[in-house]
């Protein structure tokens, strides 16, 4: 078994030869399974979801590519609706994409496109979190499916962003009626800086209205789809935009209700709630665990490896989340720990504490804010310039890990 960059290595991971060698046994044990690890924590998640709004947010990102194809991973990460909390994996899949079935994907039912995926991810959402007060399921506009929106499960909303000028059901075009909608308000958006272009605040046009899907004529049909689908369109367009710059506007279609300018902005800020899976896959990547470098030629092994990277990615992205303490109430230790990690924890705390209040550790014990204040100073932030991200978390955790993996093998006193 062979790995690669920076991130996640059997090496790195194992501390020791012997470390390595007992996760090389584990990674190739048949009776370990990524199933089983998924299968965890979406027990963890189905105990954080009751009572709470969940958005659901779900993306597919590449894992290896070759050509016209490739090795890829879709993910279902939960969120908190109101306060933006991760509060865990709610599905993951991996995927094998070979060149050539691109002709082909309209004579194929969608149970045997690649699209089953973003209804595969509705469903497991609405099972795992079933105890939750709501659940809508975020996606971009590549899980614009018909077909996802006449299946979705019972008690879930679905939130995409449009990529098809859809006919409707009198006929008319979907985008031809957005362009045609009366203006009803406006907002602000930040808009991020990226490599060659400075962060703005963007104003946008929103407009917002009921609309009938008509069930697409081409293609493959199946008999047990409804004709047409109710859905609201909700339209934010730049109204002015500086000169180079490409105007945003999104098409998003929602099967929840959008009857008020209030409504349709909760819409668009429950949208862009779709930036913590992008922080995710970050982590995962070449930002974090470098899962992209990964050179196990095994797919089973690696795709445990991935799983489990996967798994720890969401871990260090909740301590990001929670490193301030401004999430009320503040989310405890165990969203990302075992109970059994406190008194590490504390002893870590204790070691890492200085005289002054600022080298102090300011959260309350045994929560998420506390734990994720201790990995960040394992990952090197002094307290002092700015605020730990995922690659210091990520650092951090893995120092944290490695500790207890020593620690497992002494005699731990009581703290």
């Amino acid at each position: 078994m062979e790995s690669g960059g920076g991130g996640v290595r059997v090496r790195r991971l194992g501390g020791t030869r012997a470390g390595e060698m007992r996760l090389t046994r584990f990674l190739r044990n048949r009776s370990v399974t990524a199933e089983e690890m998924l299968r965890e924590a979406r027990g963890q998640l189905s105990q954080r979801c009751a009572g709470r709004q969940v958005v659901a947010i779900q993306d597919t990102t590449v894992v290896r590519s070759s050509g016209g194809g490739g090795d890829y991973l879709h993910a279902v990460v939960a969120v908190d609706a109101e306060d933006g909390a991760i509060l865990g994996l709610a599905h993951a899949c991996f995927l094998s994409r070979s060149s050539g079935r691109k002709q082909t994907r309209r004579d194929r039912p969608i149970e045997e496109k690649e699209s089953l995926r973003w209804l595969d991810g509705a469903r497991q959402v609405a099972s795992v979190c079933s105890s939750a007060r709501g659940v809508t399921v975020v996606a971009d506009r590549e899980s614009d499916i018909y077909e996802a929106f006449a299946r979705r499960p019972v008690g879930v909303d679905l939130l995409v962003r449009a990529a098809q000028d859809r006919v409707l059901d009198d006929g008319g075009r979907l985008f031809a009626m957005a362009d045609a909608l009366t203006e009803a308000g406006r907002t602000e958006l930040v808009v991020p800086a990226q490599p060659g272009r400075p962060a703005r605040k963007a104003v946008l046009a929103v407009r917002f209205t009921p609309a009938m899907l008509g069930q697409p004529k081409c293609g493959r049909r199946s008999d047990g789809d409804p004709g047409r689908v109710a859905v609201h369109l909700v339209d934010l367009r730049e109204v002015l935009t500086p000169e180079g710059q490409k105007p945003l506007h999104w098409r998003l279609l929602t099967t929840a209700k959008v009857e008020t300018l209030a409504a349709a902005l909760a819409t668009a800020d429950l949208y862009r709630r779709r930036w913590a899976i992008e922080q995710l896959f970050r982590t995962l990547k070449t930002q974090g665990f470098d899962i992209e470098g990964l050179r196990i030629v095994n797919t089973e092994p690696r795709n445990k490896l991935i799983t489990a990277a996967l798994i720890a990615a969401v871990a260090v992205q909740q301590m990001v989340h929670a490193r301030d303490g401004r999430q009320q109430p503040l989310r405890p230790m165990t969203d990302a720990f075992s109970p059994e990690d406190w008194p590490l924890l504390q002893a870590f705390c204790r070691k890492l504490e200085g005289k002054t209040a600022r080298q102090k550790n300011p959260h309350p014990e045994k929560s998420l804010a506390y734990a994720a204040w201790v990995c960040a100073r394992l990952g090197g932030w002094t307290g002092y310039y700015g605020k730990p991200g995922p690659v210091v978390m990520l650092n951090g955790w893995l120092y944290f890990q490695a500790a207890k993996n020593g620690a497992s093998l002494l005699p731990f006193p009581d703290v």
